[in-house]
């Protein structure tokens, strides 16, 4: 008998867990729990006024700050966020996009503190700004300035940082939002061609070093439980980048054309309903991208099994560091060569994603790109309606999810017996000691007015941004004030919705909602019922918001949806302005206690109290409860997936607001 097993056992991926939360203090103190653990990268998570360049104090920062993750203001943070973890033996990743140059330019003066070698910091800043215009909506600036600043930040790593991966093109999101596997396949590809076309033409980078830039782009990707696609979808990715790397950019350097990528398997796939059935699911996720060793992930993090409930405690991060442990050195996994090699169903499998990516990624670059894409709408409108069918699937029954819409029955569960306590809780207190250290800091330095000048100046120019803003960095601004500097020159963005199809999603009831809206609306007198959909606060991730509103637009209603990150002021005004029936509020980030309170305020000292308000969003439900108490007529959460009966019950609501 032949061994076939590898000569030497392969080292294991990057293990990370997603972590960060409340303050730099208490981030810091997670970080080195878990590094104890055998956690052996870091990843970190940013609020969402770091993510999108406002400072602690800012307006729409209310209730947003320490929720998703740290807040980082200005060097101090960057300092306590780091202290006591020595950064030349560090790998960290930060998932940060538009104030990616900002970051990573307080690490680097972090690192330069310690006394640490440039040429010796490991990790990676995500900077991916594309798919946030089209997911996950943390952008600031419009996309041709968005590109320069990723542009400058790769020109400066590759030559001062050059084992940092300066961008993390990220098609996680774009699975969230309903890529199928050839669609994330194609728009990933399309957004690093636009990045390597932009690096190459700057000039900012020799020629015969280009080969340093392709050998630092890496990818972070989803991977969702149907693992036997997923292991083709990256087998399909791998092929695709070196042919790719090689025809396009002339890569010679095999090892350079290498598809390098982290993950963390599919977090939206998580269900509020029998959570422990997400134990399960986030082991099949994780084999889709480990046991091809042809295409296996270069680090991996995992979500909680809890992660649709609420943010997770220590503990359940430590479950799913396990579970990465557990495959990696209990199993044998690591001593053989790839198992798929010379499969004929995986061969097929792949082929056939290979083909219609690369169909659709001619479709892109034929419109001018995937700039040109974003900006006509094209790209969101395609994933809003990839959701919409998935969603409708769900509700048909064609899409099994145990324990959602088949094997509902279950015990009670004892992971959940405690109640509110089977989440992590941010105290309210983190924001306001957060607004108060700020204050006391900009008191504190010195006078800051020239270097954001200077910063003013350099965009204003086409020179690298990347001095600029570690000078800014050295003399204590703050990530508001960086951002609110760029903001002047650059100007912000507004994505498009994606809603501008008409998309029907026949489902065994919508027939029955759509008489029941045609007959409310002349209950009322009204040509139309017009419902608000709004998303108040920092919060980008669009997709349940986005669903609702193609869903009720679907069954007649008149749909007034301005897209994200809008103050509760701007919602109000919106709701007199259209003369709606129904405000539909949603928030994911767990700010929504704040948020809904602001807008109910809003719609009071409007005059309209009385117009109906419902809500959605992950919602414990003791914070349920508060928000009905407060006057809102309906919460919706995770565990409603049947989005017509939910539009159903929107009719419903706007009947009983008139006593129909």
């Amino acid at each position: 008998m032949v061994d076939e097993r590898l000569p030497e056992r392969d080292r294991p991926w990057v293990m990370r867990t997603y972590a960060g939360h409340s303050s730099a203090a208490a981030s810091n103190a997670l970080f080195r729990r878990n590094l104890a653990k055998g956690q052996t990268g870091l990843s970190v998570a940013f609020d969402l006024p770091t993510q999108t360049g406002y400072d602690p104090d800012a307006e729409l920062a209310r209730g947003e700050v320490g929720r998703v993750g740290v807040p980082v203001a200005h060097l101090g943070d960057m300092r306590e966020l780091f202290g006591g973890i020595d950064l030349e033996r560090a790998n960290t990743s930060m998932t940060i996009n538009a104030t990616a140059m900002w970051l990573l330019a307080l690490y680097v003066t972090c690192a330069r503190e310690q006394g640490v070698e440039l040429a010796r910091l490991a990790g990676t800043t995500q900077n991916d700004i594309v798919k946030e215009y089209l997911s996950r909506g943390t952008h600031i600036f419009p996309p041709r300035p968005s590109l320069r600043l990723t542009t400058d930040t790769i020109a400066w790593t590759v030559a001062n940082c050059p084992r940092w991966n300066p961008v993390n093109i990220c098609s996680y999101h774009l699975q969230e939002a309903g890529a199928t596997p050839v669609q994330e396949v194609a728009f990933a590809l399309a957004t690093a061609i636009a990045v390597l076309d932009a690096v190459r033409d700057s000039g900012q980078v020799a020629p015969e070093r280009f080969g340093d830039v392709v050998a630092r782009i890496s990818f972070f990707v989803n991977a969702s439980v149907r693992f036997v696609e997923e292991t083709a979808k990256m087998r399909a990715f791998t092929a695709m980048w070196d042919r790719l790397t090689e025809s396009r950019y002339g890569v010679a350097d095999a090892s350079a054309r290498r598809f390098r990528y982290g993950v963390q398997v599919n977090s939206l796939g998580l269900t509020e309903a029998q959570p422990e059935n997400n134990v399960q699911r986030i082991v099949l996720e994780m084999l889709g991208v480990t046991l091809s060793r042809g295409a296996r992930a270069r680090a991996v993090q995992l979500p909680a099994w809890n992660e649709a409930l609420g943010l997770p405690r220590p503990w359940d991060q430590q479950w799913s560091l396990r579970m990465q442990q557990v495959l990696a050195f209990e199993s044998d996994l690591l001593e053989y060569p790839d198992l798929f090699e010379g499969s004929k169903v995986m061969d097929a499998l792949v082929g056939e994603i290979v083909e219609g990516a690369t169909e659709e990624l001619e479709r892109v670059l034929d419109m001018g790109g995937v700039v040109a894409a974003v900006e006509s709408g094209y790209l969101k409108s395609a994933l809003v309606a990839s959701l919409a069918e998935r969603r409708a699937r769900l509700e048909r029954g064609d899409d099994v999810v145990v324990g959602v819409n088949r094997f509902t029955e279950t015990e009670p569960s004892p992971l959940l017996a405690a109640g509110a306590a089977a989440i992590e809780q941010i105290d309210p207190a983190v924001e306001q000691a957060a607004v108060a250290a700020i204050a006391a800091w900009r008191s504190a330095r010195g006078d800051v007015t020239s270097c954001l000048e200077a910063l003013r100046a350099a965009a204003s120019g086409d020179g690298n941004l990347m001095e600029a803003t570690l000078a800014c960095v050295e003399a204590g601004v703050t990530t508001g004030e960086w951002a609110g500097t760029l903001r002047e020159v650059f100007g912000e963005y507004r994505a498009p919705t994606g809603l501008t199809a008409t998309l029907s999603t026949p489902t065994a009831n919508m027939d029955a909602v759509r008489a029941r809206v045609r007959r409310t609306a002349e209950d009322l007198g009204t040509g139309r019922l017009r419902m608000l959909v709004g998303k108040p606060g920092l919060d980008g991730h669009s997709n349940g918001a986005e669903q609702i509103a193609v869903r009720a637009r679907d069954a007649g209603f008149e749909v007034v949806y301005q897209g994200i990150r809008l103050t509760p002021a701007q919602i109000v005004a919106a709701a007199v302005e259209e003369d709606v029936d129904l405000v539909g509020l949603s928030v994911l980030s767990g700010s929504h206690l704040a948020a809904v309170a602001s807008v109910l305020s809003g719609l009071r000292e409007s005059g309209l109290g009385d117009l109906p308000v419902v809500v959605g969003g992950i919602i414990p439900p003791g914070d349920a409860e508060t928000l009905r108490s407060s006057g809102v007529a309906r919460v919706f959460t995770p565990k409603d997936f049947a989005i017509t009966d939910v539009v159903d019950e929107l009719v419903t609501v706007v009947r009983e607001a008139h006593n129909l």
